[in-house]
């Protein structure tokens, strides 16, 4: 895992990562039991779109907030692409490390979402999966991803979003904000992190809103696909072939090749091509 040296996170992002340092021993647990696994098969449906696009071995793919690797894993273990988890909460990242095989060609690198410590046109494929409404500067992130994907790339984005048919949001409404914060409290032994859940899923963006933020920031043919009736969805978008960005030439401003200069390995997974 590479570490880098800690972001000028805001209060709020600095809250938002002790908020997931306090649950990381239990977080993949949690994920799995209080969505019944569902989880999972969101997860799969990021892979399934990635495959659509024929990714060869020698591409490379991003996944920015990826916790405790599991989107990673499933991209890296059933696309066999190069794949780099990125992650701003050491604890979290520590969980991630725990589950690589030595045949594993993924890198783990401990950084900040709003100041991403890669050269611009790094990789072909970009990630980020329940963790795009924790970010607290939201476009500076969806700035820094485009700059590292290259002309041609793909974003995937997997959040939480709004219910389209009424009954699946009446009965979700009532499990997110009444059950699932008392048992995940209950299993974890930390409150907060189960109240801010659905407090964060209520502030953000629904579907359309948040394909309009991906245009904007300057992503094209995006779109997006409801999971589940809307409680989750999967956007995406792709980067034009002719970047009209401001930021110059491959590597980025010195702000970003300051801080992949000053990045200090303190241990990975295997490099090895073992797929």
């Amino acid at each position: 895992m590479t570490v880098l040296p800690p972001a000028r996170t805001g209060p709020e992002g600095g809250m938002v990562r002790a908020m997931f340092a306090s649950i990381a021993p239990r977080y993949d647990f949690l994920n799995h039991f209080l969505s019944l696994s569902v989880d999972r098969y969101w997860r799969r449906r990021v892979v399934r779109l990635l495959r659509g696009h024929h990714p060869s071995s020698d591409d490379r793919c991003l996944d920015v907030c990826a916790g405790t690797g599991d989107l990673a894993l499933d991209i890296h273990r059933r696309l066999h692409i190069r794949t780099t988890g990125t992650d701003f909460c050491h604890p979290m990242l520590v969980r991630f490390l725990a589950k690589l095989r030595p045949s594993d060609a993924i890198v783990i690198v401990e950084s900040d979402a709003e100041c991403l410590p890669f050269a611009e046109e790094s990789f072909r494929f970009v990630t980020i999966a329940f963790g795009l409404r924790n970010i607290e500067q939201r476009q500076s992130a969806l700035e820094e991803m485009l700059r590292v994907v290259q002309p041609g790339g793909v974003l995937v984005v997997l959040e939480f979003s709004k219910p389209v048919i009424p009954v699946v949001g009446s009965l979700f409404d009532l499990y997110f904000r009444h059950v699932l914060p008392k048992l995940g409290a209950w299993i974890s032994g930390a409150r907060g992190p189960y109240a801010y859940l659905p407090a964060s899923v209520k502030q953000f963006p629904d579907q359309s809103s948040l394909a309009e933020e991906l245009q904007s920031t300057g992503w094209f043919d995006v779109g997006y696909q409801n999971l589940t009736g809307g409680i989750a969805a999967l956007h995406w978008g792709r980067k034009p072939t002719v970047s009209s960005s401001p930021r110059g030439e491959v590597g980025g401003s010195d702000r970003h090749r300051n801080r992949v200069e000053t990045a200090t390995s303190v241990g990975q997974g295997s490099r090895g091509l073992g797929l």
